[in-house]
C-alpha cells in the first residue's frame, strides 16, 4: 500500500514515525525540501501551490491512501486546485484533516458530527469548502478528521513554560478540547483501514478551560503559573483572538463507536503527565 501525504506537518511526521512501516512506499510534500528534518525515509517533494512537478503528479496518481494536512487558502484548496484532474483517474483512500473549528461558537454546549458547521469566520468557510471538495474528489470515500488542539512532544504547555512563553488567558465560560498528537495518529491508522468515509471528531474526553492546562503544567514542573490576564484587555494577535470566538465541547464518541479509537490521553492531565515522565519541560 502506497502512502502520499500532502503537507507533511507535525501530525503527518508524527504518523509517518508511528505507522510508516505498514506502507510499502511512502512519500509526501513540504514547503522546502531542505528542511527534511527526521523525513530521511520519507521521499520528499516540495509544493506549496501552484504547478507540481510531474514527478509529484505521478506519485498523487500512483497512492493507494491519500492524507492531506495542507490547509486551504484564501482562493480555496490549493491541493484540489493542483491535482484536482489526477484525483479523477482511479480511485484512492483521502483522509483530510480538518478542525473542529468549523463548529463555530456554541457558548460551551456539546456538539457532535450532526451538529452543522457555522462558517463564520472566513478561515472555517475555507475549512467548510476544503471538506467538500475532498468528499467529492474522493467519491465520497474521504474520511474528514476534525482535530482539536494538538499537542505532544515539543509542542506543549509544558515546553511553553520552560520557553516563558505560556500565558494564562481568562475568558469566563471558555472551553477548548484537545488531543495528543499519538492520539491523531491512531484516528489516522483506523481511518484508513475503515470501509467508508464521514466526518469524525478526533478530541479528547474531556473540554476545558486553556489556563486549567497552564496551571497543571506549571504543578507538574513545581513552578509558579503565569499571572491571569484577563481576556478582554490582553494583548493578543487578531489570528489569536479569533480562537477565543468559539467555545463548544465536542464529543468523541462517534470516534470511538466507528473508528474503535479510545484516546490513549483521554484528558489534558494524562497527556501532560507523559510529557513529563518523557522529559518535556525540563
Amino acid at each position: 500500500m502506497r502512502l502520499f501525504i500532502l503537507g507533511l506537518g507535525y501530525s503527518a511526521r508524527h504518523f509517518v514515525r508511528q505507522h510508516g512501516g505498514s506502507f510499502s512506499h511512502v512519500a509526501g510534500t513540504v514547503r522546502d525540501p531542505a528542511q527534511r528534518n527526521d523525513l530521511a525515509r520519507v521521499e520528499v517533494h516540495p509544493f506549496s501551490s501552484g504547478r507540481p512537478s510531474q514527478e509529484t503528479v505521478q506519485q498523487v496518481r500512483d497512492a493507494d491512501v491519500l492524507l492531506v494536512s495542507i490547509p486551504p487558502g484564501s482562493v480555496g484548496d490549493p491541493a484540489i486546485t493542483a491535482f484536482g484532474n489526477v484525483l479523477q483517474e482511479g480511485r484512492r483512500k483521502v483522509v483530510y484533516l480538518s478542525t473542529i473549528g468549523v463548529y463555530g461558537d456554541h457558548g460551551g454546549a456539546w456538539v457532535d458530527e450532526s451538529t452543522p458547521p457555522q462558517a463564520v469566520l472566513d478561515r472555517t468557510r475555507m475549512r467548510v469548502a476544503a471538506e467538500q471538495a475532498w468528499t467529492d474528489a474522493a467519491r465520497g470515500d474521504a474520511a474528514i478528521l476534525r482535530l482539536a488542539g494538538i499537542y505532544g512532544p515539543g509542542r506543549n504547555a509544558l515546553a511553553t513554560l520552560r520557553a516563558g512563553t505560556a500565558r494564562r488567558i481568562i475568558k469566563p465560560g471558555q472551553v477548548f478540547n484537545r488531543i495528543h498528537v499519538d492520539d491523531i495518529a491512531s484516528a489516522i491508522m483506523a481511518a484508513i483501514r475503515y470501509p467508508n468515509g464521514g466526518p469524525w471528531n478526533v478530541c479528547d474526553d474531556e473540554p476545558a478551560p486553556p489556563q486549567d492546562v497552564i496551571a497543571y503544567a506549571a504543578k507538574l514542573m513545581g513552578v509558579a503559573p503565569p499571572p491571569e490576564e484577563a481576556f478582554a484587555t490582553a494583548e493578543m494577535s487578531a489570528m489569536a483572538r479569533s480562537f477565543y470566538a468559539s467555545s463548544a465541547r465536542v464529543s468523541n464518541v462517534k470516534l470511538k463507536r466507528e473508528l474503535g479509537v479510545s484516546p490513549a490521553y483521554p484528558t489534558y492531565r494524562h497527556g501532560l503527565d507523559a510529557l513529563w515522565r518523557a522529559g518535556e519541560g525540563r
